[in-house]
């Protein structure tokens, strides 16, 4: 092999690991910085992720914090406002539009005109008295209660769907106002009355918290109390309104129908009860109407007025604890 073959060997040798030098230079660093980059790209995503997540659960665990407190609070106020009720506010929650006195003044008018008739009609003056006195005390209270028991389940009929109507015009973009107001205009007795109140309250620079405050008080039932707790919560902490409204509607129509299975498995039980204690007046009135002058003593003689009151006073103790027997609480 001469020298010029050596030579040139020799320069295409040197060619050929420049050219690989230059390859690897260029084409190795670029790969490096390459996947240094992604390196870094990928930490800086976990870094991101890792921070997303971290304050993901900070404002979880803030949220929860302030919706705690807000119950707290709320509980708080219930139970500084959670005094004896008062006759002024039973007639407030029966929409009976009457004061205290003028009730007072009907109650006594009452009582003293059942007792003066029944002496006038000839019977006993203690008899006269303990029936004046249930007319005018008893009678009164009782059908102010009744009408209370009323309108509360009246106002549970027709709350779910009320609560439907709010959801359906947050979701179409109305303000809650808005929503307030057409319940308020388009609801019937008493869910209408009730929310009129509060829309005029708002008119006037009373706060929503108030305003429910004071529904409550009127109406005073779990599914008013549930409804508070969910505006009150979100005015505060935030979140999605239409979903919580729609969940609370959820449970309502769940506790209507468990009211409702209830009343179809205690029906039994109560009509026995409604024939037990109807069973004495009703064999009481027939033999007073075949043979009068048999039981004439229990109305004429004293001794038979104190039975009398012993047996009317053992049968309402026996009416009160069937009552409670079938009475459930859901």
């Amino acid at each position: 092999m001469d020298q010029t073959t050596l030579i040139i060997g020799a320069v295409a040798l040197m060619a050929a690991l420049a050219v690989a030098g230059v390859a690897f230079a260029f084409l190795g660093a670029g790969d490096n910085s390459a996947s240094k980059r992604v390196a870094a790209v990928s930490r800086g995503r976990g870094g991101v992720a890792k921070g997303a997540d971290a304050t993901s659960g900070d404002s979880t665990a803030k949220r929860r914090k302030q919706v705690q407190d807000t119950l707290k609070e709320i509980e708080r106020k219930q139970e500084q406002h959670s005094t004896k009720l008062t006759l002024a506010a039973m007639l407030d929650q029966a929409d009976w539009n009457v004061d205290v006195k003028k009730f007072y003044l009907i109650t006594v008018g009452l009582g003293v005109v059942t007792m003066v008739g029944l002496i006038v009609l000839g019977y006993a003056w203690y008899a006269a008295v303990g029936v004046g006195f249930a007319a005018g005390f008893g009678m009164p209270r009782w059908l102010l209660g009744f009408t209370i028991n009323r309108r509360k389940k009246a106002f549970t009929r027709e709350f779910a769907n009320a609560i439907d109507v709010i959801v359906r015009g947050v979701k179409a973009g109305l303000p809650l106002n808005e929503c307030l107001k057409i319940i308020s205009q388009e609801s019937g007795e008493p869910v209408g009355p009730e929310f009129r109140q509060i829309v005029e309250g708002l008119k006037v620079g009373v706060t929503l918290e108030d305003g429910l405050k004071k529904m409550y008080e009127r109406m005073p039932i779990a599914e008013v109390n549930f409804f508070q707790i969910v505006l009150t919560i979100q005015q505060k902490t935030g979140g999605n309104l239409s979903e919580a409204l729609g969940n609370l509607s959820a449970v309502l129509r769940d506790r209507k129908r468990l009211h409702g299975k209830i009343q179809a498995l205690s029906s039994e039980a109560k009509a026995s009860a409604g024939i037990i204690g109807s069973l004495p007046i009703v064999v009481m009135g027939l033999v007073y109407a075949t043979t009068p002058e048999y039981i004439a003593l229990l109305f004429t003689d004293r001794f038979g007025n104190f039975l009398l009151l012993c047996c009317a006073t053992w049968m309402s103790v026996g009416i009160f604890v069937m009552k409670k027997m079938i009475s459930f609480k859901y």
